[in-house]
């Protein structure tokens, strides 16, 4: 943001940190600072001085169509029930509304990762169902999150300019197009995609930017873009081809171009986050760390907001720019559950923002307002699609559930389950060779496995595993498991410590020299009670994510011998229904050394 005429950086600092402390108490109808561009001004009153924009956004929705249970944690705000399609559809119109009331325009955008890790209803169909549901409820602009990536980029292409895939009539328990009247045709708003590059001609996926022209000719400039460490998080064939560059850089890079159009507001679309000390402050910032915080202080200080996701959090922060000068950075949580109203100052004279007169507040989607028609309507045109499949009973346990929490050890008694579905799945068996040892990521382990009365869905396998990932076996020397074992704790894993779930495996570990670190117990490791031997080859099995190196895990990517099997989810399913009922059993595969 440009400093015009006096110097205003006291003022801003001052009205820009009680404004954030205020903006929890904000209403619907309250305009801020200046005079505000009304829709039909009094020829003898003064000019206006300031045009005000809401800009309303979103990020994580991760295709969350119909409501979590308010008893989940992603099912509420702090005990209210939030989320939903429905819900979220309307909340959006009514804030449209009060904007237009009061003579003011707003603009629907996003920070990434709507689709990807989808529940079945829309997983089920390729996530178009999603895809539309964004198109009825007005989005105009989303950057590109990770999980865009989940089926590849070639596949990110058509959620953007529609059309159907030959997939058959519910192969891999997924359908394209499955109403034979109704091809699909793609998104109606742009995904933004500054820092993804092909890497053979430096030409961006999609496009860096869009540029929002205002009623009375003034522009709003929406950067988007992935963190650039997609790569480590994705399925490697999912972005064969393409190159993430440095946020700041490319954001940096991009302000003059935008200038050049006569831009002067620019907002920066990221999904990359942060994660406050507090999670329940979703309208304020205790604390915040985590990546976001770098790529704020040193975004130029032309851009004038950044608006963020990935992390799953809700705040609403005041990071200043390399000029000093505060900045709004925000992010509303994850599926649909709140909303940001940001109220854009745009001052008339220059065109810039005006920061100090510029606020923000999360807003929870309640559940107590009348649901989108259109919107429900599509829901229930995709419910009765999907449930044949999600409805069909696999197995049963004998507890209400498998949980996914871990111990102290890091294992969890889902992840015991997961990984021994893996290591008996038989596709993955090739030339005579039988896999020994499986490893799970635990991130990729969605939800704790429910059951109702006993009996266990393909719903609810699904909902554990939505990734459709392939099973891969390969061949991996005892040195090369036990350098994947110290990965779980250095590298890249070293502030997270992914620890593996596993089958054929125990281990133990310990706390290590340096305060914080921690190491495996060299001689704790076996194979089927066996010692490790460091010379000796043996046939693993994992997902393919995991296999490319994913997940701060490159020993994966240097195992020789590699062989497809079938999808993971199937091997869960299969298991569950081979082992009917099923009993979670000690979680004893990892321990903790004194």
């Amino acid at each position: 943001m440009a400093f015009r005429g006096r110097d205003k950086t006291s003022l801003r600092g001052r009205r820009a940190l009680a404004l954030v402390a205020a903006s929890a108490a904000v209403t619907l109808g309250m305009a801020t600072g200046g005079t505000v561009t009304q829709a039909a001004p009094d020829s003898h009153k003064p000019k206006p001085t300031h045009t005000q924009v809401h800009l309303l956004s979103i990020n994580d929705f991760h295709g969350n169509l119909v409501p979590n249970a308010p008893t989940s944690s992603s099912g509420h705000v702090n005990g209210t029930p939030a989320g939903g399609a429905e819900y979220l559809a309307t909340h959006l119109q009514q804030l449209r509304q009060a904007a237009r009331a009061n003579g003011q325009e707003s603009i629907t955008v996003a920070a990434g990762d709507l689709i990807g890790a989808s529940p079945l209803l829309s997983a089920a169909f390729h996530d178009e169902p999603t895809i539309e549901a964004m198109n009825l409820i007005g989005l105009e602009a989303t950057s590109v999150g990770n999980h865009e990536f989940d089926e590849g980029w070639r596949e990110l292409l058509r959620m953007q300019k529609g059309g159907c895939l030959p997939d058959g009539d519910g192969a891999n328990n997924q359908n394209s197009c499955p109403d034979p009247e109704q091809e699909f045709e793609g998104a109606d708003f742009d995904f933004l995609s500054a820092n993804v590059f092909f890497e053979k001609n430096d030409k961006t996926l999609f496009a860096p930017y869009t540029i929002k022209k205002l009623k009375d000719g003034r522009k709003i400039g929406f950067i988007g873009m992935t963190l650039e460490n997609t790569p480590n998080i994705v399925t490697k064939s999912g972005i064969e081809g393409l190159k993430f560059t440095d946020e700041v850089e490319t954001a940096n890079a991009l302000v003059p171009k935008l200038k050049e159009k006569g831009v002067e507001a620019i907002v920066v679309l990221l999904h990359e986050g942060g994660i406050p000390a507090d999670p329940k402050a979703y309208n304020s910032c205790p604390g915040i760390s985590g990546p976001i915080v770098d790529i704020a202080k040193n975004l130029d200080a032309e851009i004038d907001a950044v608006i963020t996701g990935h992390t799953h959090q809700g705040y609403n922060c005041s990071i200043a720019d390399p000029a000093g000068a505060p900045r709004l950075v925000t992010s509303a949580f994850s599926f649909g559950r709140l909303v940001t109203d940001m109220r854009v100052s745009i001052d008339n004279l220059t065109g810039d923002v005006d920061r100090a007169n510029t606020i923000a507040n999360n807003l929870i989607v309640t559940q107590d307002v009348p649901k989108a028609p259109k919107v429900t309507d599509l829901i229930n045109k995709y419910k009765a699609l999907v449930a044949p499949i999600e409805s069909k009973v696999i197995g049963h346990i004998t507890t209400p559930l498998v949980s996914r929490t871990p111990d102290d050890s890091g294992e969890s008694p889902l992840g015991n389950l997961i990984a021994d579905a893996q290591l008996a799945d038989p596709s993955t068996v090739t030339g005579g060779q039988t896999p020994v040892v499986a490893f799970m990521n635990p991130g990729g382990i969605r939800s704790d496995l429910v059951a109702t009365n006993g009996a266990v869905t393909f719903g609810a396998a699904f909902t554990v595993q939505p990734f459709n990932n392939y099973l891969v076996s390969m061949d991996m020397t005892g040195t090369q498991i036990r350098a994947l074992l110290t990965q779980q704790f250095t590298g890249l894993n070293q502030v997270a410590n992914k620890v593996l779930q596993v089958s054929g495996i125990t281990y133990s570990w310990k706390a290590g020299a340096t305060p914080g670190t921690k190491e495996v117990v060299a001689d704790s490791v076996k194979i089927a009670g066996q010692p490790l031997v460091d010379g000796t080859t043996y046939r693993i099995v994992t997902n393919n994510f995991l296999s490319d190196g994913g997940d701060g895990f490159p020993a994966f990517a240097t195992a020789t011998n590699k062989f497809f099997g079938g999808l993971d989810i199937d091997a869960f399913a299969n298991y569950l229904t081979a082992h009917d009922p099923y009993t979670p059993g000690p979680t004893d595969r990892i321990t903790v050394a004194p």
